[in-house]
């Protein structure tokens, strides 16, 4: 091979050091300039000059290559951000609208029926009437031994109890179901956006920094290249001189 070469583009002799042979360069890089020289072989050289114009041109597509990437991903991001498909429920304000007054009275039966004081309240009655009726006391004696009517009672308390606790934890089951409607739609909600921002760290990583680092080594080629020529004008100016 010989110190010139003919650049493809002006058709001008340039020293082998002054250019690159076109099997050299990156495949993009070839293809661009194969757009505009289609005839353009692998043997083929051009001159540094005007590589540095298809050099740029490789720089500013994989720079718009990251930038539709990215401006893609963020407007998928955006949409799950502002997707109200469905609307966070609070439950405790919808259900607190929503009673009737034989609800309240239910959930305050039942909060008094689950408690201590209500334990000592019927083991207090229970003993006062057993006492009463028992050693007749003031003389009183209306529920003799063995105390049917206090057997009668206390089977009508635990019937009509029984539902009312049941009306109470029926309420309780609506809100546990609410509460879990609201955690299904969250996390899948959370989920699609984590997807995508998992999408974006790998278009991050797989892409965009070796772009990066691509465009780096560029941006060196093309310095070194302008050097090269403010180095030749130089010389050319101090041999003038």
């Amino acid at each position: 091979m010989s110190e010139m070469q003919t650049c493809l583009v002006d058709q001008r002799q340039y020293s082998i050091s002054e250019g690159v042979i076109l099997s050299q360069l990156d495949a993009t890089t070839k293809n661009l300039i194969k757009a505009d020289y289609p005839n353009a072989k692998a043997t083929d050289f051009i001159c540094n000059h005007h590589l540095l114009k298809y050099q740029l041109l490789r720089v500013d597509g994989l720079i718009n290559a990251d930038l539709k990437q990215n401006q893609k991903i963020n407007r998928r991001l955006t949409k799950a951000l502002e997707s109200d498909d469905y609307d966070i429920i609070d439950v405790n304000d919808s259900l607190s609208r929503s009673l009737t007054f034989g609800q309240k009275v239910s959930d305050a039966v039942a909060r008094f029926g689950g408690s201590w004081g209500f334990i000592g309240v019927f083991v207090f009655v229970l003993i006062a009437w057993m006492l009463v009726n028992g050693l007749g006391l003031f003389g009183v004696n209306f529920d003799k031994y063995p105390f049917i009517l206090l057997n009668l009672v206390l089977s009508c308390v635990a019937a009509i109890q029984a539902p009312i606790i049941m009306m109470s934890q029926n309420r309780a089951a609506d809100r546990d179901r609410m509460d879990s409607e609201n955690d299904y739609h969250v996390n899948l909600k959370s989920e699609h956006e984590l997807r995508i921002l998992h999408a974006k760290l790998d278009h991050l990583t797989q892409h965009q920094l070796p772009h990066t680092l691509e465009i780096q080594k560029i941006q060196i080629e093309i310095l070194s290249q302008i050097r090269t020529e403010l180095d030749d004008l130089r010389e050319e100016k101090t041999k003038k001189n």
